[in-house]
């Protein structure tokens, strides 16, 4: 079971990326869960300053951008 969790304050792009990030998921027959982190003291928490933020079972992935799917698929493996 992989955590996800979607660091970001509700922005257009913070939604893509959990679109995005579900779709990989499944895609990849990954059984997930996804929380959406919103509170900007558990954002910097992670270490990030620049969201949309990916974190899969605690490590983050990428930050600032929303990636493709393929590279997403890879990120979830």
């Amino acid at each position: 079971m992989k955590d996800i969790k979607i660091l970001g304050t509700g922005c257009p792009k913070c939604n893509k990326l959990e679109e995005m990030s579900r779709k990989a998921a499944e895609e990849n027959g990954i059984e997930f869960t996804v929380e959406k982190v919103k509170d900007i003291n558990k954002i910097m928490e992670f270490g990030v300053m620049t969201t949309p933020a990916l974190v899969v079972d605690g490590e983050v992935k990428v930050a600032g951008k929303v990636p493709s799917l393929e590279e997403l698929k890879k990120m979830l493996g």
